[in-house]
């Protein structure tokens, strides 16, 4: 009787897996992204294998359906596919890179964006998860990115929400609803301790998290960290220390490579030089900026981007 329940659930989630892959194959027809009419819901689909892809990627769930992918972070690789998602907590700069693709069989995913104040309004409302402490950490994960079993319930929640793009009228509506129950499946399932923790107000979590934006929005200004620590509430050495731990970078790296994926968009996008790209990101000497693009992305910043418009530039979400 066990076995037969379990091969039951077995068909039942791939009889889900493979509605949400012709889904998603439908929309994504002939393009690598996907932005659907649901805000904070985002498609993707990959042909072939990619090449390691730098992104900046923000608070939000990767639920992938077919093939596989790998997310690398401070020198530790998560690789998801289609028993297996990605939660994002903050904003990450992470290389992604998809390692499973063919054109017969391609690489097919859902990114739903985390909303803080959804998750702020459930907090409020449900009762603190009760896993163990060790549970967010017992497979190994970094403190603001975790990877989670996906289950039938969840694919069919997330079923539920692809399927309001065939229903216009009701997708305003009913939308926001299963969006609220997606994350509040997130906070009571196996990495509820850990979104709880990382979402909660007041934590530390959260001021790295303000941190964070702060960067974003002034990369090319001059970074002096005791100012920064100030505007979180944070003492310099704790402000430092937790930084390093959520994202796998001290604040002054987490700077650079804003800096130079910046640099390297305004090139590609714009067809500036590298001097210009350089003082518009902050960069006082262009001798530096060069060096140090060239270890970021392994090439000097003219070669490498001849290299991508030869290859095209392609999507890098997830």
């Amino acid at each position: 009787m066990k076995q037969e329940l379990l091969g039951v659930q077995a068909d039942t989630f791939e009889a889900l897996r493979a509605a949400l892959t012709q889904r998603i194959a439908r929309w994504t027809d002939g393009a690598e992204q996907f932005d659907t009419a649901i805000p904070g819901l985002a498609f993707y689909r990959h042909d072939t294998p990619t090449p390691p892809m730098n992104c900046m990627v923000g608070p939000s769930i990767a639920l992938t359906v077919q093939g596989a992918k790998c997310a690398l972070l401070g020198g530790r690789s998560y690789s998801y596919h289609s028993g297996r998602h990605l939660i994002a907590a903050l904003n990450l700069p992470v290389v992604l890179q998809a390692v499973e693709a063919h054109p017969d069989r391609p690489y097919l995913s859902l990114v739903l964006e985390l909303d803080a104040r959804g998750i702020a309004e459930l907090l409020m409302q449900a009762a603190p998860p009760t896993f163990p402490a060790h549970a967010s950490t017992a497979s190994g994960l970094a403190p603001s990115l975790a990877l989670g079993d996906t289950t039938g319930a969840l694919l069919e929640l997330f079923l539920r929400l692809v399927k309001l793009l065939d229903e216009p009228a009701a997708l305003p509506v009913i939308a926001p609803l299963v969006r609220k129950e997606i994350f509040y499946r997130l906070l009571t399932g196996e990495q509820g301790t850990w979104l709880w923790q990382m979402a909660s107000a007041g934590s530390q979590n959260q001021r790295i998290a303000r941190a964070i934006e702060w960067l974003k929005l002034n990369f090319a200004r001059p970074l002096r960290i005791e100012e920064l620590a100030a505007h979180v509430q944070m003492s310099p050495s704790r402000f430092h220390h937790h930084f390093r731990a959520l994202t796998a970078m001290s604040p002054l790296q987490f700077q650079k490579w804003l800096r130079l994926n910046e640099a390297r968009r305004l090139m590609l996008a714009d067809c500036i030089d590298a001097s210009s790209a350089a003082f518009q990101v902050g960069y006082e000497s262009p001798s530096q900026f060069s060096r140090e693009y060239g270890r970021l992305f392994g090439a000097p910043p003219r070669r490498d981007i001849e290299d991508l418009r030869q290859k095209g530039a392609g999507a890098g979400g997830r």
